[in-house]
């Protein structure tokens, strides 16, 4: 055809041009693929609560237990300092103390839950089934963190340094705040999840400044937490469930391994 395209090269060209596949997802993320956790393919109330009974099964794990012997060593290393690290991180300074003023609510358990449940909603109501997942983490984060921090608190029975009551270990601000930070650099990656891991320092010092925690109390707080977080988003290769099973006169638990669930 003279002066113009031919058909099917004008064809082929329509073909290759590019094509709109509607707007991304809203949580741009930085986390290679092979290391984010898989987005299931429902994220409703019935996935939220069996994914809690999911994650309560999977907390025995070889990286767990190194985390809460880590955990539970620092915090051995730094108890005969309690005391002295408390007495230098508390202020009489106007300055100070409007500056770690705000951290007993970011580390608080309703504002941390009302946080995960705003992701989780948002993702929702604008089908983003990626904000919705990690906002359902978060939210069994703060759910299987509490499960863990408040057994510990009455078994330890740990009086505050403040005398106020006796549930100072571990801490429950630490713990969640820590929680959060790992699920959301599971999600993200280091870079888009440093904040939140200055955010949780940030308030896992204050508890020392306000003189309602240890340092041994936030250490191992931290420690609970990052348990929490990792097991919330990474059932791994070295993963063992826990079921009852009936036998005669009685129940036993069944210990299995898991294996590594596809992505």
């Amino acid at each position: 055809m003279p002066g113009g395209a031919h058909p099917a090269e004008s064809q082929g060209q329509q073909d290759q041009a590019p094509r709109d596949e509607g707007p991304p997802d809203a949580l741009s993320q930085d986390q290679p693929d092979d290391k984010k956790p898989p987005t299931p393919p429902h994220t409703g109330i019935r996935a939220l609560l069996t994914g809690v009974v999911d994650d309560l099964k999977h907390l025995p794990t070889t990286t767990n237990m190194y985390v809460a012997l880590g955990g539970g060593g620092l915090a051995l290393a730094v108890h005969p300092a309690d005391d002295s690290i408390n007495a230098h991180l508390r202020s009489h300074y106007t300055l100070v103390n409007d500056l770690y003023a705000p951290a007993k609510y970011f580390g608080d358990t309703p504002e941390q839950v009302a946080l995960s449940l705003g992701t989780y909603a948002y993702g929702r109501l604008f089908d983003q089934p990626k904000v919705s997942h990690l906002g359902m983490d978060l939210l069994r984060a703060q759910i299987v963190t509490e499960i863990m921090v408040e057994p510990l608190k009455f078994a330890t029975h740990r009086q505050r340094p403040d005398h106020s009551n006796y549930q100072s270990f571990p801490s429950g601000h630490a713990a969640v705040t820590f929680a959060a930070a790992t699920v959301l650099e599971r999600h993200l990656g280091w870079k888009k999840s440093a904040l939140a891991y200055v955010v949780a320092g940030y308030v896992a010092t204050s508890r020392l400044h306000d003189n309602v925690h240890f340092a041994s109390d936030v250490v191992f707080g931290a420690a609970v937490g990052t348990i929490s977080g990792l097991t919330i988003t990474q059932h791994g290769a070295n993963s063992w469930a826990l079921a009852p099973a009936p036998v005669p006169g009685g129940v036993a638990v069944l210990v299995t391994r898991v294996t590594p669930r596809e992505r």
